[in-house]
């Protein structure tokens, strides 16, 4: 199109699309087209100011590797992760979180009352709950997949001296839909900033600091899969998250307790708990598949 000027250019631009387009991918396109026309048009975009967002792009793919991916972590800083979250979470369901860009595959399976602390610094902690159906009845062989920051706010993926796969399980719920394990809490961290991501909180004014949680993905036939975090309600960052990802429902509160006598006797580390150790109880509810 020879003449095409500022306010044709979108429209040129979707009129190479083929008719044979899939209608669910045009209408994606059209509107990122239109938004993205528009944003250009409504801050008169400087070629610098482009040229400056383009380097980023760059060198989130320069830093980006198989144990750390900067284009997700931006999506978390700038909100889209937990937006999209929200606009997919079933309302009858637990609500999702972010899923981060420290989850890995393969993680080991272990019994319903697994010891995930091993030698493990830090504070103990006991998580148990149930996984329900969105009518309260429990789900028997719904998978959990667990994993969290050690003490030092690091996952087992970021520091070489931590072991493979440590403070990380795939647990299978038992018939009354119960899961269980004992744990270290996890500490508050920074999402890496020594990158692109730290340079756009850097000149935002905004600290990396996320409040400590646990990760989970729970799955089971029939359901919605979850992939959501819970946090602590005693963490100083529960309301400055750079990437949005706590909910109210998803608050927990850590209870402390001094003696193990009435914790379940499946659970593996009962024996040796020391006191002071904290209780965890959070239940899960997966919405039907068919719910919106």
């Amino acid at each position: 199109m020879r003449n095409v000027t500022s306010e044709t250019i979108t429209k040129a631009f979707l009129d190479y699309c083929s008719d044979d387009t899939d209608p669910r991918l045009m209408f994606i396109i059209e509107r990122l087209a239109n938004h993205l026309h528009d944003f250009v048009r409504e801050t008169n975009l400087t070629h610098e100011e482009w040229q400056k967002g383009l380097e980023l792009l760059m060198a989130a793919g320069n830093i980006s590797t198989p144990e750390r991916n900067e284009f997700i972590l931006f999506s978390d800083v700038l909100g889209l992760s937990s937006l999209v979250d929200m606009v997919n979470s079933a309302e009858n369901g637990t609500p999702s979180s972010v899923l981060g860009p420290f989850h890995i595959l393969g993680a080991p399976d272990v019994p319903v009352g697994a010891d995930l602390k091993g030698g493990n610094e830090g504070t103990t902690v006991v998580v148990g709950g149930r996984v329900t159906t969105s009518q309260g009845a429990p789900i028997e062989g719904a998978e959990l997949e667990i994993w969290q920051t050690a003490d030092n706010g690091l996952y087992s993926n970021q520091d070489e001296a931590q072991p493979e796969y440590n403070l990380r399980a795939h647990m299978t719920t038992a018939a009354d839909g119960r899961y269980l394990f004992s744990t270290v809490r996890p500490a508050p961290y920074t999402v890496p900033d020594d990158g692109p991501v730290g340079e756009l909180l850097n000149s935002t004014g905004r600290h990396p600091w996320r409040p400590s949680h646990l990760h989970f993905i729970v799955t089971a036939p029939g359901h919605r899969s979850l992939v959501t975090e819970v946090f602590p309600s005693d963490d100083p960052y529960l309301d400055e998250d750079p990437v949005f990802g706590v909910r109210e429902q998803l608050v927990m509160d850590y209870q402390k307790r001094e003696d193990p006598s009435d914790l379940p006797d499946d659970l593996e580390a009962k024996a040796e708990l020391k006191s002071p150790f904290y209780v965890v109880d959070f239940d899960f509810v997966l919405a039907d598949a068919s719910t919106s």
